[in-house]
């Protein structure tokens, strides 16, 4: 959510700002919108005001034996009623019209991001680690993957496309997956863990950005919950309307959760494997911070991320997401790809944001700076640290052996009760 006093102030800025965005200029439709609705709480006051000095006066009136004057003002003052509830429908519509024009747009960008319109103009920043050497041809996941347990046919059968049924060890390791990446963000990097709901109502769905506009990515329930597309739904929103103070920050916290993405904009992409799924898990790190601290916290989300990948061996490169490519909420992200020799390409395991004070502006989340009297937005930070599933096609495309076998990498292997490697079915 925007701030309409920064527009009203910094129209052509903000057209320039959405602009490379790929969005038409929309700050004059704004001010025109907000100067009708002020327009039209000014009427309601003067209205109210009108009504209020006639009905003084009415009695003023009687108590002189002026009836005739009376008779005016009570017909001065029905009117005044009967015109009222037009001009507070007025005023709230143009207030609905203006609340939604401003919820469907996405947030400013950072001065640093590259222009460009999708994820060809994304800049690679730096890698780590080098790509492994094969002495076969390397598989792809989903043809290694139905000798090691991971059973897409039954999952058809049960749930359609785009799920996937896990049994035995690689089911086990999907889980040490999880419970390692959750141990480390605690253990070493200070975040609290969290057990969320699921399920949210259409203001904690509103207040992270999946509505009103992006609800057709999203899965509704009979009672008109949304399931989660991803923990920043639930964690983030886990400070809407409330008042911290300045001492209170920095706030992290950490989930492992199940989410849930219909994909309406993904169809023919990744229908095969475990890559693109309705139900997956995911790691996610959330980060409130004080604004001018938010910079530094990208930094640091993005390298607890990243370290991540580093315990698991796996090489990978850091993007900076142009413009167009980026979240709607989103003023900077950073994307970690990892490699995956099975298919010869790097492909998206973690995104870290700053989304500034877009988010909490829109669930109302603010703090009181010391000292003063009069509260301010924080800034709102996510990553993903990992997709769950993703780190797991990744582990099993990099350490695959010429028998069809999975290396179990080291730092896993205590969640594994000691297995070092993943057998395919004789």
């Amino acid at each position: 959510m925007h701030d309409i006093r920064f527009i009203r102030d910094n129209p052509e800025a903000f057209d320039a700002v959405m602009a490379r965005r790929g969005l038409e200029p929309v700050a004059a439709k704004i001010i025109t919108l907000d100067e009708a609705r002020r327009s039209a709480a000014t009427a309601i006051q003067d209205a109210q005001a009108k009504r209020n000095g006639a009905s003084k006066a009415i009695g003023q009136a009687m108590g002189q034996g002026d009836t005739e004057k009376a008779e005016a003002l009570k017909a001065e003052v029905a009117e005044l009623k009967q015109a009222m509830p037009d001009l507070e429908e007025k005023d709230r519509q143009l207030g609905e019209e203006l609340k939604d024009t401003l919820a469907r747009l996405p947030n400013l960008v950072a001065d640093d991001i590259p222009d460009g319109a999708d994820e060809d103009d994304n800049v690679e920043i730096s890698q780590w680690g080098d790509k492994p050497t094969f002495d076969f041809k390397p598989q792809e996941h989903a043809d290694m993957g139905p000798a090691l347990g991971m059973d897409f046919d039954t999952a058809a059968k049960l749930s359609g496309a785009r799920f996937t049924f896990l049994r035995g060890d690689i089911a086990r390791l999907h889980r040490a997956l999880g419970q390692f990446m959750l141990d480390k963000n605690t253990g070493e990097h200070g975040y609290t863990e969290c057990n969320p709901p699921l399920l949210v109502r259409d203001d904690a769905a509103f207040g992270t950005g999946q509505l009103p506009k992006f609800s057709e990515d999203l899965f509704q329930t009979t009672d008109g919950r949304w399931l989660i597309s991803t923990s920043e739904m639930v964690l983030g929103n886990s400070f809407r309307e409330q008042i911290f103070e300045e001492r209170d920050f920095p706030m992290r916290i950490t989930a492992l959760t199940q989410c849930f993405r219909s994909e309406a904009g993904s169809a023919g992409r990744d229908t095969r494997g475990f890559i693109r799924q309705h139900q997956f898990e995911k790691v996610e790190l959330i980060s409130a911070v004080l604004p001018d601290e938010s910079e530094a916290e990208l930094e640091r989300i993005t390298a607890c991320a990243e370290s991540v990948l580093q315990a698991l061996g796996l090489h990978y490169r850091k993007m900076i997401l142009c413009a167009g490519d980026m979240g709607a909420t989103m003023m900077k992200t950073y994307d970690l790809e990892v490699w995956l020799p099975g298919q010869e390409a790097y492909r998206e395991i973690s995104s870290c944001s700053n989304g500034g004070a877009f988010q909490p502006r829109r669930m109302n989340a603010r703090y009181r700076p010391e000292g003063a009297k009069k509260t301010e937005f924080f800034h709102l930070l996510n990553g993903s640290s990992l997709a769950v599933g993703r780190t797991l096609v990744a582990i099993m495309e990099n350490y695959q052996q010429s028998d069809g076998s999975i290396a179990i990498p080291e730092v896993l292997q205590p969640y594994m009760g000691g297995v070092e490697k993943l057998e395919p079915a004789s």
